[in-house]
């Protein structure tokens, strides 16, 4: 999933600059018609203190005017979204490890209905379980979860998830779904640091928690969809997935500290996991039983990325996925 704090940022609007920089000047002015009333709004003022809050109301503004965001665009929004993620985490430089995820990945993605894309996938050095989507395909995994990964067809499944995320383009369509005062006081008060004060964090909890939550709840589903798809079409064991969901809900007794990143973009139940389970049972199951699980270079990944320098002090701490 894509992390909230990072991912619906902005869209760079080239091809449609005089329409976008109109739409930008009036989007605040729009927001302050139509919002709640005790909604705390961000100001003029507070929006030209970022040029991404200006960026990201460019977006806000095409959006509200029936405009699609092109598959350029929203590469463009994961470009930026990954230069920041890049600066603020720490990424696993290691070629080895990066060669086997991405070969991983992307024997997955490109035989999805998205293949065009240019996919990246990485790693993060931190101990915590998680993995996340940025839009244009920007896939991002801890090595957390690489490490509480049993077999090649768990990750290949978490893999199969989050390109689902991307496939399905939903990061962009939540933007497009929210209404443009919502937008405009969840996100540019919110995802940028143009407006973070305890007004614009109350403006997010009203207007825009909910309908996020709502989406979030949904999108989950229909990326758990893809990746049973796309794994099955890369030719690998699809219950991969629910033995790693499984796995995941056992230890969050013991090592909440450890997968609490995960329930909270993740949220993973047994009913989650038992429709998991029921649409892979609706698939042909003498095919499936000829699927890989597993081989000696996940195990020899694996054992690799245990063996890289510790992660830093403080890498626990991370946008949720």
């Amino acid at each position: 999933m894509a992390p909230p704090t990072l991912s619906r940022r902005r869209a760079n609007a080239r091809g449609a600059r005089p329409v976008a920089h109109d739409a930008a000047r009036r989007a605040p002015h729009h927001a302050a018609r139509h919002a709640p009333a005790g909604i705390p709004l961000c100001t003029g003022a507070c929006v030209r203190a970022s040029g991404r809050a200006a960026a990201l109301l460019a977006l806000v503004g095409l959006l509200g005017l029936g405009c699609g965001v092109s598959q350029q665009q929203e590469v463009q929004m994961g470009q930026q979204d990954a230069q920041q993620i890049n600066a603020q985490l720490p990424i696993v430089g290691d070629a080895a490890a990066n060669q086997y995820i991405n070969e991983l990945g992307n024997s997955i993605a490109r035989l999805t209905s998205r293949g065009d894309l240019a996919w990246h996938f990485a790693i993060v050095n931190s101990p915590v379980i998680n993995a996340f989507a940025l839009p244009g395909g920007y896939i991002y995994v801890d090595r957390g979860l690489i490490q509480q990964a049993d077999r090649m067809d768990q990750l290949a499944g978490v893999l199969g998830h989050e390109i689902g995320h991307v496939v399905r383009r939903h990061a962009v369509k939540q933007m497009q779904q929210m209404q443009t005062a919502q937008v405009g006081a969840a996100l540019a008060c919110t995802l940028t640091d143009a407006c973070q004060s305890a007004a614009g964090q109350s403006a997010l909890n009203v207007a825009g928690a909910a309908v996020f939550a709502k989406f979030s709840r949904q999108d989950e589903k229909e990326a758990d969809d893809e990746a049973i798809v796309n794994v099955v079409r890369a030719g690998i064991q699809p219950h991969g997935l629910v033995e790693f969901f499984q796995k995941l809900l056992a230890q969050q007794p013991g090592q909440p500290s450890l997968v609490q990143q995960w329930f909270a973009s993740h949220p993973t139940d047994q009913a989650r996991i038992a429709d998991v389970e029921g649409r892979i049972q609706q698939l042909d199951q003498s095919r499936l039983a000829g699927m890989r699980t597993d081989d000696a270079r996940f195990q020899d990944f694996k054992h690799h990325v245990e063996s890289l320098p510790p992660p830093p002090p403080g890498a626990a701490t991370q946008p949720t996925g």
